[in-house]
């Protein structure tokens, strides 16, 4: 198993899921403490992964409820009901994680490391296991106290 990122390179991660989630959601989310975890999933759980390429290698995951997912994408059709993940809801989902890791992407570049994304696969069920060559690197990311999401990130520096 590979090492996860350097803790001094996981702040662009963190600063652009923060501001472009609020900038499209209007909501304010706050950072939980990070710590190494397993990416197993025993509610049923919407995840969108992208992969990281260039200076750095891996991938990045974004996990939450069903219900979050539903709310947020419903924020992004600018208040439209979404009832079930469809394909709309799923594509808005998959364009916020687009957007995040692009602006990641445009963070590194400005200290100087390159690196690129890949386009996001989402998924969702009960009782998801993932495995990654990289112990995964998850933060909660909280709404008012309570954990609404959680980023993994899941990338080594070559």
């Amino acid at each position: 198993m590979r090492k996860a990122l350097d803790v001094n390179n996981i702040n662009p991660f963190l600063q652009s899921t923060i501001s472009v989630f609020e900038s499209v959601t209007q909501l304010k989310l706050k950072v939980g403490k990070p710590s190494l975890a397993q990416f197993e999933f025993g509610i049923p759980t919407y995840t969108i992964t992208v992969g990281v390429v260039g200076q750095m290698k891996g991938q990045a995951v974004l996990a939450m409820t069903l219900d979050h997912a539903k709310e947020i994408a419903s924020r992004m059709m600018f208040g439209m009901p979404v009832t079930e993940l469809d394909e709309m809801a799923c594509s808005a989902l998959n364009e916020l994680s687009n957007m995040i890791m692009g602006n990641t992407a445009t963070v590194f570049s400005t200290q100087g490391k390159l690196i690129d994304i890949t386009p996001p696969i989402s998924m969702s069920g009960t009782n998801l296991r993932m495995q990654a060559d990289i112990n995964p690197i998850a933060v909660p990311l909280m709404l008012d106290g309570v954990e609404y999401m959680k980023l993994y990130i899941c990338v080594y520096e070559e």
